[in-house]
């Protein structure tokens, strides 16, 4: 398969099954839909940009895998774009929402989980994500 997610060609790291970010991007593209899109990006959202709307959702479930943090890139909105660092790794499975347009990943802020959650709407589409994640299993 052909990826295109940024740091795709050095997300090596592997967890407890041995998979790779690699691996779960794979299996999240059959998962992520129109219901795990963040409310204010759905009527955006289509099946040629599974990604789009999915970044902190996917940022954390990816956490809860290799741990690491999860930082964001400031947004002109004043939103922040989430990723992961693990170590050396960097990635962000989502990153393709943006098409061209290349992101910033330095210096990027730590994004807790905590803030992010406190929005009901999305730990619960945080949870329908692990929930359709583990099923694969």
């Amino acid at each position: 398969m052909n990826y295109h997610f940024y740091g795709w060609q050095t997300a090596d790291i592997r967890d407890a099954r041995g998979l790779t970010p690699r691996d779960y991007y794979d299996l999240l593209s059959e998962i992520w839909c129109a219901d795990t899109c963040a409310p204010r990006m759905r009527s955006e959202w289509t099946p040629e940009n599974r990604t789009y709307g999915q970044c902190s959702i996917t940022s954390f479930l990816l956490q809860d895998i290799y741990g690491g943090k999860v930082l964001g890139v400031p947004l002109e909105d004043g939103n922040y774009h989430c990723f992961n660092v693990v170590g050396d790794c960097v990635f962000d499975l989502t990153s393709e929402q943006f098409g061209d347009t290349k992101l910033d990943y330095e210096n990027c802020p730590e994004q807790e989980r905590s803030v992010h959650f406190a929005k009901e709407e999305k730990r619960l589409r945080y949870e329908k994500l692990k929930r359709e994640l583990e099923a694969r299993f």
